[in-house]
């Protein structure tokens, strides 16, 4: 009787160590584009792609960690950079949320975030704002 108690308890912790290895499905592996302004009226263009999970997760990390106040920003110039975060897996199909990324210091280690369909606006502290200036734009 005791082997049979024992092989339960065993077999249900390993069930349990199983279910808490396991992807979670909700997770969708992502890369970044980013849009360069090119100093015409509101002209973009594509200046990189982020496949690095890690930069990718310290960039989501910054911009979901980030003080947001429900605002509508009026700026005025367009901003530095935009960026969205896509699915690495190009058959998914999402509503790419559109964050828009000004320099708002001399020195270029501050940087703001609108969220302009969502009416959000942020200024991210030095820390965030050079992660986020080194990975999107590749500047150190």
């Amino acid at each position: 009787m005791r082997l049979h108690k024992l092989i339960f308890i065993l077999t249900i912790g390993g069930l349990f160590f199983l279910t808490g290895c396991a992807e979670d499905p909700d997770y969708e592996e992502q890369y970044i584009e980013v849009e360069k302004w090119v100093g015409d009226d509101n002209i973009y263009k594509v200046d990189r792609e982020i496949t690095s999970t890690k930069e990718v997760d310290k960039v989501r990390k910054a911009v979901d960690q980030a003080d947001w106040t429900k605002a509508k920003a009026s700026m005025a110039r367009p901003a530095d950079y935009r960026f969205t975060f896509q699915p690495k897996d190009r058959r998914i199909i999402t509503k790419a949320v559109l964050y828009e990324l000004r320099m708002i210091s001399p020195n270029k280690d501050r940087v703001e975030l609108v969220i302009d369909a969502e009416s959000k606006y942020t200024q991210l502290n030095k820390k965030d704002s050079a992660v986020l200036i080194e990975i999107l734009t590749g500047d150190e």
